[in-house]
Formats: C-alpha cells, sequence, structure tokens
C-alpha cells in the first residue's frame, strides 16, 4: 500500500461507527486489510476501535451473528 491508500484508508476507518466497525470486526471476510497483522491498517483499526468503546456486549447483540 502506498502512503496515499494508508491515508485515504485512515480516513474511511475514522468515518466508521463503533457499530459499523463491530460489523467489520465479526463478519469481515478472512484476508480483509483491516485485520492483516501484516497492515498498518490493522493497528490503526484496532486503536480506533478501542477509542470509540470496542465490542460491547449491547452492540454484540445489535450485530448479532449473521
Amino acid at each position: 500500500m502506498t502512503p496515499e491508500v494508508i491515508e485515504l484508508e485512515k480516513k474511511v476507518i475514522d468515518a466508521l461507527s463503533q457499530t459499523d466497525m463491530a460489523r467489520l470486526w465479526r463478519f469481515a471476510p478472512s484476508g480483509h486489510p483491516y485485520f492483516d497483522n501484516t497492515n498498518p491498517l490493522s493497528e490503526y483499526f484496532k486503536e480506533k476501535f478501542q477509542e470509540k468503546g470496542g465490542m460491547t456486549p449491547e452492540i454484540s447483540k445489535q450485530i448479532g451473528w449473521g
């Protein structure tokens, strides 16, 4: 990923709600770049998700399992 693409993706992550991030956390397909530990966006996503409150029991119940 180029630095420009990384910065654009960070803006996308920043715009996600806590619930949207929880849905991604639970339902993103295998290999999604936000959850690939070799991708610099992985740590950024985790940090931002935690800043917004992470996965709460309420959100977990709201988004369900599929």
